[in-house]
């Protein structure tokens, strides 16, 4: 109620979802926040980061991925998910001279950018993330519809208002979303691209330590927003939250380039302009490594580790754990480093594991499955099953598919963590 009654309050439809919030869902993000290295309160415009609803309905999808939980999807998901699909087809307008649909005024991830050095108002135009994100959950807001029984679809759209005309803009807008460009490489938002670049080497031979680049900054009398420096990863963040080949679905359909090519020069642009002035910053660097090259991660991956331990961000330790950083750690050895995903009904393995790590060994559920034993090694990728009345589990590696019944196990041979090239032998479905 409270994320609706906020889209209300903005002029909009649909749900808005707070950046910070307690128990009853209002926001709670701070309005002035203080720069101790220069003893001024400066406005927090944080609250813009208007893409933390579009990572709610991505966490219901992915619940719905991992359970097959119909019901759930049924009777609460499909509702959130449209709720905040219809916010974000509100927020985006059209643009006749590019026909395309835009958000403008708006935050990333990235915090030390919340405005264009020329203008007054706060909020950027285009974020990246907040657009590539849009069209996939306009797109995962249409599946929802039709995953859910019909009786309760005709009465999820009476009882919210949904008409044909909001489902058609879904549509149009999911397909039409502008996502800037510049220099070869996604731009994390309009405009970016004309900033001035950084003395890094000046910087980093005064201070030392340029984590918080921003109040240094801002204590000399100048802003973060007039450079491309970014705090931590933000465009990057589409290829933490999206695998490969869900983002070259989104880019494809919206016209844009995709592929390999681009995801490298992306990332070799942008990892030598972040600081990491965020503790989630070492971890979605880690992630995005992992899928390169897993060794050159494994430091990467350290630092994410010892944040809390090493108080790495200089007493913020002290006022509480960061507790999206240590989840993420897990997600990465889950999801990266044994390389499990899910997606439409199938569990997708592609494991790199480092040489650091001898052995990964997971217990998880999965779609009615209690007990679904993962063990990766160097050498091999084990998958074995209880006995139970659930459905058989669908499994993709290395191009192959295969059927684990339950009861029943499945291996196959890895190659330093990874899968075996192409000449090699493929993997056989293992027996009980």
């Amino acid at each position: 109620p409270a994320a609706r009654r906020a889209a209300a309050r903005a002029g909009g439809r649909g749900a808005l979802y707070p950046w910070q919030s307690a128990a009853d869902g209002r926001e709670e993000t701070q309005l002035v926040h203080l720069n101790p290295r220069s003893g001024r309160w400066l406005p927090d415009h944080s609250r813009l980061q208007r893409h933390v609803g579009l990572a709610v309905a991505l966490n219901v999808w992915r619940f719905h991925e991992a359970t097959g939980d119909t019901g759930f999807l049924a009777e609460y998901g499909a509702e959130m998910i449209l709720e905040i699909a219809r916010y974000f087809a509100w927020l985006a307008r059209y643009d006749r001279s590019l026909d395309r649909y835009r958000i403008r005024g708006v935050m990333g991830p990235d915090e030390y950018h919340d405005a264009y050095p020329d203008r007054a108002e706060p909020g950027l135009d285009d974020n990246a993330y907040t657009n590539v994100l849009t069209a996939w959950v306009l797109d995962r807001a249409l599946e929802a519809l039709s995953l859910i029984p019909g009786d309760r679809r005709t009465e999820l759209r009476e009882r919210l208002g949904l008409t044909r005309e909001e489902i058609t803009q879904f549509e149009t807008v999911g397909r039409r979303m502008y996502v800037p460009f510049h220099d070869g490489v996604i731009s994390q938002f309009e405009g970016y691209g004309d900033l001035a670049e950084l003395d890094w080497d000046r910087y980093r031979e005064r201070y030392g330590d340029i984590r918080r680049l921003d109040r240094i900054l801002e204590a000399e009398g100048d802003s973060a927003n007039r450079y491309k420096a970014s705090k931590q990863a933000d465009a990057l963040m589409l290829l933490h939250v999206l695998p490969p080949d869900e983002l070259d679905a989104v880019l494809r359909r919206l016209g844009y380039e995709h592929g390999p090519e681009l995801t490298a020069r992306t990332i070799a642009y942008y990892l030598p302009r972040t600081c990491h002035g965020s503790t989630l910053s070492f971890l979605v660097h880690a992630w995005i490594l992992a899928g390169t090259t897993a060794d050159d991660a494994w430091p990467v991956f350290l630092e994410a580790l010892g944040c809390d331990m090493e108080d790495a961000q200089h007493g913020t330790t002290a006022e509480g754990v960061h507790l999206g950083a240590m989840a993420g750690t897990v997600d990465l050895v889950q999801r990266q480093y044994a390389g499990l995903t899910m997606r439409g009904g199938t569990l997708h393995l592609d494991p790199r594991l480092p040489a650091a790590i001898g052995e990964i060994r997971l217990a998880l559920r999965y779609r009615g499955h209690w007990g679904v034993e993962l063990v990766c090694r160097q050498d091999l990728l084990h998958v074995s099953l209880r006995p139970g009345a659930a459905e058989p589990v669908h499994i993709v590696f290395d191009g192959e598919d295969v059927l684990v019944q339950p009861g029943t196990c499945w291996e196959a041979p890895l190659l330093h963590g990874r899968p075996r090239p192409p000449a090699d032998e493929a993997p056989d479905a293992g027996g009980p």
